[in-house]
């Protein structure tokens, strides 16, 4: 892969240009992680409604009708259901792991595979949590493994 960058003082605004053969996983993942840097979602933390930018999101998680999205250090509330978040987040790397869970790919640092082809994700910061068997084979062919 070549990477030319050229410095415009000039510019009005950043714009990036991607020249490709064809349209390959590994230039659709590039794509991803550009598009998620620009990317904001609204949370509340207490009173206080935060936007928190999705590139440190590491997981989102439905516990008892309610939506937790977690990052490296804070916990806060959506008030999104987790399917909605689903839909919303799907094409910025963010994959639907078990019932209740949603996990940033570019987050994951290890998977181990667990029994009844369950996975383990271990997440960056340490964070641990279980892909289903019925969401497994989705994240393995998301990840290419």
């Amino acid at each position: 892969m070549k990477i030319t960058i050229n410095v415009e003082p000039s510019a009005a605004e950043t714009s990036l240009l991607v020249t490709c053969k064809e349209l390959t996983p590994q230039v659709e993942k590039l794509l991803a992680a550009i598009r998620i840097l620009d990317k904001q979602i609204t949370a509340n933390k207490g009173d206080a409604v935060c936007l928190i930018n999705l590139a440190d999101v590491f997981y989102i998680e439905a516990l008892e009708r309610k939506t937790f999205i977690y990052t490296d250090k804070e916990v806060f509330d959506s008030e999104m259901k987790l399917y909605e978040l689903e839909a919303a987040l799907a094409q910025y790397n963010f994959v639907r792991v078990s019932k209740n869970t949603i996990c940033s790919l570019s987050k994951i640092k290890t998977l181990k595979s667990e029994v009844d082809r369950k996975i383990k994700i271990t997440m960056e910061n340490g964070y641990q949590i279980i892909a289903s068997r019925m969401y497994a084979d989705e994240l393995r062919k998301k990840l290419g493994v």
